[in-house]
């Protein structure tokens, strides 16, 4: 195995919505991601996959009761913050921008090297968008 490559995603974000489908695609108009698979009838999304361009995603659903016996969903639509990486946070920022987006602090420089800027959805969940990419990763151990 190449050890410089970058491993598939296993950490999925999640979040509820009150109109999961008004929300995937305000995601995908407004900010670029792209809709990988949605499942649920009418109204009601089951279960959603977004897709950013530059890796990871985020899965999502509607809000709904849980299944008899089984815990209620921790979160609710609104309460969701995400640090998303982009190499061109102008670009993203001009997209949202162009779709409605709700901008809350525009483009600017931080003091550790990144553009970022922020950005609210319809449900009220927040998204922060720069090119800050993380701390270099730790060296992987072996398994085994």
């Amino acid at each position: 195995m190449d050890t410089t490559e970058t491993p598939a995603p296993q950490v999925w974000p999640s979040l509820r919505a009150t109109d999961a489908r008004a929300l995937i695609r305000f995601l995908v108009d407004a900010f670029g991601f792209q809709e990988v698979v949605t499942y649920g009838e009418d109204e009601v999304v089951r279960h959603a996959e977004l897709a950013w361009p530059e890796g990871g995603g985020v899965m999502l659903g509607s809000v709904r009761e849980p299944a008899e016996g089984a815990e209620p969903w921790p979160g609710r639509p609104g309460g969701f913050t995400a640090y998303v990486v982009t190499a061109d946070p102008d670009a993203v920022h001009a997209r949202a921008v162009a779709a409605g987006a709700r901008i809350f602090t525009g483009l600017y420089e931080t003091d550790y090297g990144s553009r970022d800027f922020a950005a609210v959805d319809p449900e009220g969940n927040h998204w922060y968008f720069g090119s800050y990419p993380g701390a270099p990763r730790p060296a992987a151990r072996p398994r085994g």
